[in-house]
This record gives structure tokens, C-alpha cells and sequence, in this order.
């Protein structure tokens, strides 16, 4: 049996979560606490602060291991040991709030400076009526036209499958070149 283990990472509140309790089919381990006061509380009501940990079972001989980092700074010591072993990664962005994509972007290139390992962008909250278009979203990340960046909506199972699909592929094909 393989087994793959990913991260997702992204600003506070991009819906790492909620994206790992999308499709793990066992209940998520979380380390979500209470937000005390802040700009932080008025978002959201609690924040993930070590990490969140699902599993999903593609088949009889492959689980993927999914990892959610916190999105909050000050937890931010947590992200490279959560990136040890790491075969790729996904960074939550969400699609409403154009204020994160610059830290989005500095969490992306840390990232990268970890490992060298496959990575997709996960454009969220596509649903939403004030979301950006993802061509959009590209040109604010200044991300590369190579690099896959992903319509989402981390409520819906099969919109995080296909994130999590992608990210597959690129491992595979890497490990197949011997990446």
C-alpha cells in the first residue's frame, strides 16, 4: 500500500478545514481553539493552531494523508515540520478576499522552499458572488501559466476531489520521471 502524504496550507480563513472535512473519511482530527478578540473573531469563531489531519482511501493500494496547517502567523513554526515527507501541496486561497493573496503568495514560496514537491493552487469559495475569476486570481498571485490553479469550493466533495486529483497527478507523473 502507498500512501501520500499532502499539506494544505494557506491564509487564515482560506478553508483548509473545511477542505480536509470535505472528503476525509475518517473525522477529521483538529486542533481548532476559540479566537479571544481581534480582527481575526470577526471572520471566524475559531482558528486551527497545530494542525488538521485527514485520510482518504483513492484505492485498494493508495491513501492520501491530507495535513492542514494554520493559517495564522504566530502558528506559522508548525508549517515546516508539517512539510517533513510531504509528496506535494495545496495552497487555499480564498477567492473573496484579495487582501490574503499577497500572504498567500509568501506561504506558496515558503512552501516551495521546503521541498521541491508538486503543488497546486486552490482558488476557493468560487461560489460566492463577490469571488475573483481564477485568470484573475493568476495574474494577482503572479503565478506562472504552468502552474495549475484550481476553481474550489472546499464545501463540495467532489470540487475538493478534483483539487486533490490534480495534485495526485503531478506527484505521480514526478515520481514516475524520477523526479
Amino acid at each position: 500500500m502507498q500512501t501520500v502524504k499532502m499539506v494544505v496550507t494557506g491564509p487564515f480563513s482560506a478553508g483548509k478545514t473545511q477542505f480536509i472535512g470535505s472528503v476525509s473519511e475518517i473525522d477529521v482530527v483538529s486542533t481548532e481553539r476559540k479566537i479571544s478578540q481581534g480582527t481575526e473573531r470577526a471572520i471566524k469563531e475559531s482558528t486551527t493552531v497545530a494542525m488538521d489531519f485527514g485520510r482518504i482511501t483513492v484505492d485498494e493500494d493508495l491513501v492520501l494523508y491530507l495535513f492542514g496547517t494554520p493559517g495564522q502567523k504566530r502558528f506559522d513554526f508548525m508549517w515546516e515540520i508539517l512539510s517533513e515527507g510531504m509528496l506535494g501541496f495545496i495552497v487555499m486561497v480564498d477567492s473573496t478576499r484579495p487582501e490574503t493573496f499577497r500572504e498567500a503568495r509568501s506561504i506558496l514560496e515558503t512552501f516551495r522552499a521546503y521541498a521541491p514537491t508538486p503543488y497546486v493552487v486552490a482558488a476557493n469559495k468560487q461560489d460566492m458572488p463577490d469571488a475573483w475569476p481564477v485568470e484573475d486570481m493568476r495574474h494577482a498571485l503572479r503565478l506562472d501559466s504552468k502552474v495549475k490553479l484550481l476553481p474550489c469550493v472546499a464545501t463540495d466533495r467532489n470540487s475538493v476531489k478534483t483539487v486533490l486529483l490534480e495534485l495526485l497527478y503531478s506527484i505521480l507523473a514526478e515520481m514516475e520521471s524520477g523526479g
